[in-house]
């Protein structure tokens, strides 16, 4: 105010973004670091730039999130479905979608002709045909999730139950005529027929409301996908006597059985995907080495953590 300048600088003073379910303090994420709660500063769970950049979020969703909470100069708590939104809202606009099967169930199809295989057109993005297609095999042998099949059935269970027909996405209705099982009485096989005049149609007289995702068993690719969730079981972290006590123990599960389509064989840095009915994922370009592929779940499809 002193000094004869055609402007004078304004100073804005805010408080700390504070995020729910996380901590921003460096010295505590320091502490997480070196006693290895987490897998360093770019872990996924970190909510640093290398951490989300390695989780997938994109710069576009966190620049929505700042405009959506503003400025404020009184300590708050920002909920992390916020932030979670908004990368919904941009990886449901941007991502491609894929098929991934984090907990295989081998399925037989008993009418396919042995040794054929088709190469399925299945759109990248459903409301965006610029985004095109890719080709999806499809054969004899296929893999769905464990928890699609049902053996006793609760209510309103839509997908496959045996003697009950499902469409498999971007293919045809089957049918589960049986269950095989093991020594032990677990589930190792279902043997299934085919319609094959419900390719890209309904079967007539008959509606079929479940859909369910699928690999082919001879052509999916090995993966591991860690399924992330927040670092913290509660919203408020730095309120209690000792935060780590509040460490969710869950935050971290790893799947190394998965399959995916082999598409994703092409994956590189900045590869994201819709795993259709699971959730967002990203490429880890960092873990991926000597072949192997490894995915990080970005975000769920819904809310999981919803208040009662």
């Amino acid at each position: 105010e002193q000094l004869d300048t055609p402007c004078h600088p304004q100073q804005i003073e805010f408080a700390r973004l504070q995020l729910e379910y996380t901590i921003v303090s460096k010295r505590k994420l320091n502490q997480l670091v070196m006693e290895k709660h987490v897998n360093g500063w770019d872990d996924p769970r970190m909510p640093t730039i290398a951490g989300l950049r390695r989780a997938g979020v994109t710069p576009k969703a966190i620049r929505d999130f700042c405009e959506r909470i503003g400025l404020t100069k009184q300590n708050s708590w920002i909920e992390m479905s916020v932030l979670e939104y908004c990368i919904r809202e941009d990886l449901n606009e941007n991502s491609a979608r894929a098929m991934a099967v984090l907990n295989p169930l081998r399925l037989v199809i008993d009418n396919y002709p042995d040794g054929k295989t088709e190469q399925l057109i299945i759109s990248n993005h459903p409301q965006k045909p610029e985004l095109g297609n890719r080709d999806v095999p499809f054969s004899k042998v296929i893999l769905i999730e464990q928890d699609d099949f049902a053996e006793m059935p609760p209510p309103k269970f839509k997908r496959l139950v045996e003697g009950g027909e499902v469409r498999l996405r971007g293919a045809y209705v089957i049918q589960c005529n049986e269950v095989v099982k093991d020594d032990n009485g677990n589930i190792v096989e279902l043997r299934c027929t085919y319609d094959p005049d419900t390719l890209g149609k309904n079967p007539e007289g008959r509606k079929v409301k479940g859909v369910i995702h699928w690999v082919s068993e001879p052509h999916a690719l090995p993966a591991e996908i860690r399924l992330y969730d927040r670092l913290f079981t509660v919203p408020n972290p730095d309120n209690e006597e000792n935060f780590l006590d509040a460490l969710n123990p869950d935050s971290l599960e790893v799947l190394s059985n998965c399959r995916v389509e082999a598409s994703l064989g092409k994956a590189t840095t900045d590869s994201r995907y819709q795993f259709e009915r699971t959730g967002y994922f990203c490429f880890d370009a960092i873990d991926s080495v000597n072949g192997k592929l490894v995915f990080n779940r970005t975000v769920t499809l819904r809310d999981g953590w919803v208040k009662d």
